[in-house]
């Protein structure tokens, strides 16, 4: 494959940080050392973020994170756009790298199986798997897992509330083989340890997430149906890897099909089918 001139690296871990204002500060530095762009979160619990730059420029980048003790092991995953899809470099200090609301759960400590993606295939396509998708409606709606199951959240915060619900109408939870994913590996961390916590204790997750099932995975033997929802100006990627075929609507950030932006709903920037009846 030719090569495009920018290299996207979506990347997250887990670890204990001190001192995350000290560690903000280095961020800060490399990246503007390598004009990259994007996002980088850091909190106690680690490091989450997706960043863009010329290919040179990524691959100076993650020599320096290996460098680090705490992000040795740190797996990235790649893809590739010929124009960035980011507009500016944010390196931004939180309490959690990706929000729960529960601040007690602790990957680190508790998690679920991971499941290489070249396995995944098989084992989602066993009868006793329960597949969930972790994500939010607006992502699931664009693509998802055949069979996946749906939490219908808005935000991730959601998720313990449908999972308490769901563990309620659930007999046999100890026999039940639950199979998670999103979009890079990093809200099943929580979303398994928080299941685990809760009474489940067959559960499993997507290795690296659908960005690196797409990596691993040949298209056609994928068991992925639609395209996948990434936040950043690609809106979605294929299987490929290649940018999809949705926009993005500025007044709600829903994502947009070719016929949502045909539809009579659709004023650029004001409102889409989404958010018509929604907004003035």
């Amino acid at each position: 494959l030719e090569a495009k001139s920018f290299l996207i690296a979506a990347l997250y871990h887990f670890v204990n940080l001190e001192k995350i204002e000290n560690w903000q500060k280095k961020f800060q530095n490399i990246c503007t050392k390598n004009s990259l762009f994007g996002t980088i979160l850091i909190a106690p619990e680690g490091i989450n973020g997706t960043i863009a730059g010329r290919h040179n420029n990524i691959i100076s980048f993650v020599a320096w994170l290996h460098q680090q003790t705490e992000f040795d092991n740190i797996e990235i995953k790649y893809s590739q756009n010929n124009v960035c899809p980011f507009n500016r470099m944010k390196v931004r200090l939180k309490k959690e790298i990706v929000t729960m609301g529960k601040p007690d759960i602790n990957p680190s400590k508790s998690r679920g199986v991971y499941v290489k993606p070249s396995e995944w295939n098989k084992f989602i396509s066993s009868p006793d798997v329960l597949i969930v998708d972790t994500r939010n409606d607006y992502e699931v709606a664009i693509g998802k897992f055949k069979n996946a199951i749906n939490p219908n959240t808005t935000s991730f915060r959601e998720f313990p509330r449908w999972a308490d619900n769901f563990i309620s109408k659930e007999q046999d939870k100890k026999q039940i083989k639950i199979a998670m994913y999103c979009t890079g590996g990093i809200r099943c961390e929580k979303s398994t340890a928080y299941l685990k916590k809760i009474g489940f204790e067959e559960v499993y997750h997507l290795e690296g997430g659908i960005l690196k099932y797409f990596e691993e995975v040949p298209s056609n033997q994928s068991l992925w149906q639609g395209e996948c929802f990434v936040f950043d100006n690609r809106v979605s990627l294929d299987h490929k890897l290649e940018k999809g075929s949705y926009a993005l609507c500025n007044a709600c950030r829903h994502p947009l099909s070719l016929d949502d932006l045909k539809s009579s709903s659709y004023q650029n920037g004001v409102s889409c089918p989404h958010c018509i009846l929604r907004t003035t």
